[in-house]
């Protein structure tokens, strides 16, 4: 038996707040890690009026805006899962990559159940601040974006746009994976 092939996809969302279902998930960054510009980006409408201004002020982003021009989420979930399917074959595992996976799993996998049945990345996630904790043996503290960036110094940096972060991430990932993990 061989294992199957792993097709890893940075993910990065905005939401109006701490959690899924009582605040909304607004936009979606995905792509490929180790092919970035293979992506997907798309705004959704709120599921309720509910947010944390400061949610709003980090992203920008608008929820009377969304309101009007968001995708609904069953459109937008199910267009996210039609473009993961085409990244991998069936005999191929999609695996969830995000920094700080944690967050933005929680709301992609209520999303995804939430409004087409299943989350195409199952019930697991890989974590890019514990990988990165793992390689190098740091403490918590220093797995903040910044003391990443002063480390592996990645030509990308985070903004709070959902598919610019997403690339951002992925960099990053491939970055460990080159000069921490690779090296051993």
């Amino acid at each position: 038996m061989t294992a199957a092939r792993e097709v890893f996809v940075s993910v990065d969302v905005e939401t109006s707040g701490p959690i899924p279902g009582e605040y909304s998930l607004l936009s979606i960054g995905a792509c490929s890690v180790f092919n970035p510009e293979s992506s997907f980006k798309c705004e959704v409408k709120p599921i309720s009026n509910k947010f944390d201004p400061k949610a709003l002020e980090v992203t920008g982003l608008s929820m009377k805006d969304l309101h009007q021009r968001g995708r609904d989420p069953v459109v937008a979930m199910k267009a996210f899962s039609d473009w993961l399917a085409q990244l991998a074959r069936t005999d191929e595992m999609l695996v969830f990559v995000g920094f700080n996976a944690p967050f933005d799993w929680s709301f992609v996998n209520y999303y995804f159940h939430r409004f087409t049945g299943e989350n195409p990345f199952g019930f697991t996630a890989l974590d890019i601040k514990a990988l990165y904790m793992g390689a190098t043996g740091c403490d918590w503290a220093d797995t903040r974006s910044s003391k990443i960036d002063d480390h592996l110094k990645p030509t990308l940096n985070g903004t709070h746009d959902a598919l610019h972060d997403a690339r951002y991430q992925a960099e990053i990932l491939r970055l460990i994976y080159r000069d921490l993990i690779r090296d051993r």
